[in-house]
């Protein structure tokens, strides 16, 4: 899979899923209890597995040198989020407001793409 391509179905996913969210916030609360309400609150699940295929696609697609970077860099990701995770339940404790399960991923993400850019600007 080329880069371009990647790109595009990267943000046709990153668009359905922001769609998902609006329409799951936007209508979940004000419905009863139940497995519509279940099946609402998960609606964004959808493209977050379509992306997880499609990174997987890429990933699969790369040479030795792209896929060591990416394992390098979500190596650092992984890392960095469990002990600002860990080191944020502990502040919890001590008065810190508690903070979403969904703080979890823009960490990850975001190391990952940093790591990313740094790890493809150590091996040109």
């Amino acid at each position: 899979m080329s880069v371009k391509r990647f790109l595009v179905e990267f943000a046709v996913i990153m668009l359905a899923y922001m769609l998902c969210v609006v329409i799951s916030s936007a209508y979940v609360s004000s419905m009863s209890d139940g497995a519509a309400k279940i099946a609402l609150a998960l609606l964004p699940v959808i493209p977050m597995i379509a992306m997880a295929v499609t990174i997987i696609r890429r990933l699969n697609a790369m040479d030795e040198m792209g896929r060591k970077i990416q394992l390098d860099a979500l190596a650092v990701a992984f890392v960095c989020t469990a002990l600002t995770t860990f080191s944020y339940g502990f502040l919890e404790t001590a008065g810190f407001p508690r903070l979403s399960a969904f703080m979890v991923w823009p960490i990850m993400g975001g190391v990952w793409c940093v790591a990313t850019i740094i790890g493809t600007r150590r091996y040109p």
